[in-house]
């Protein structure tokens, strides 16, 4: 089974990351999919359509209901589950997809480590930020700040948040064996803080964050 990992974060979250290794017909075969589902799936081409099927599928195996809830979107994109109320999130990078369900806001996000990321970095780290980047660790270090603030922004799933100004980190140190950190949100009068959790997995880094 490509399912790499499950994991219980506490009593109220659960994370898992699948290796896509199967066909888009394997996953078909396996998704019943709604109007919805297939309204949004058949604009999607090649790579993209697999992913999308492997995000869904995995969402349905880490929820573990043998009648699957369909995953759709609100008006500002974020995807929920129809009848359901867990907070849920999607991620998927090279041929990895993962998933978090919680009982609270929560977003995920993983990512193949790449040297590009330092050449955007001030397009998403502030000035604060960059004091405590861990310069032996920078291109891992700088793929968490990445996936903290786009884990951030999924669980707001509201849109328009600046990367810099909305979506601020703790300081913290880079550490793979504590793997922990924490942020908020601020925008207008609205702050909401979440814990922040990170790791290494082969040469991705995923990092997925829980309102606290």
């Amino acid at each position: 089974m490509p399912l790499l990992f499950e994991k219980n974060i506490n009593s109220q979250t659960k994370i898992a990351v699948w290796n896509i290794e199967e066909s888009e017909e394997w996953f078909l075969e396996r998704l019943i999919l709604c109007s919805e589902e297939l309204f949004e799936l058949k604009d999607l081409k090649n790579k993209k359509r697999l992913e999308w099927l492997a995000d869904r599928y995995v969402l349905h195996k880490l929820i573990g209901e043998e009648d699957r809830f369909f995953c759709i979107k609100d008006e500002f994109g974020k995807p929920f589950l129809k009848g359901n109320k867990l907070e849920i999130s999607l991620s998927n990078s090279a041929n990895k997809a993962a998933a978090i369900i919680s009982s609270k806001a929560t977003g995920i996000d993983i990512q193949y480590l790449t040297e590009k990321i330092k050449r955007i970095a001030s397009k998403f780290v502030c000035d604060d930020e960059f004091f405590f980047l861990d310069k032996k660790n920078e291109l891992e270090h700088l793929h968490v700040f990445w996936g903290a603030k786009e884990a951030l922004y999924k669980a707001y799933g509201k849109r328009e948040l600046d990367f810099k100004k909305n979506i601020i980190l703790d300081s913290f140190e880079y550490d793979l064996s504590n793997g922990k950190c924490f942020g908020k949100i601020e925008k207008d009068n609205f702050i909401i803080n979440f814990e922040i959790f990170y790791e290494k997995i082969e040469n991705f880094i995923i990092v997925y964050a829980i309102e606290i």
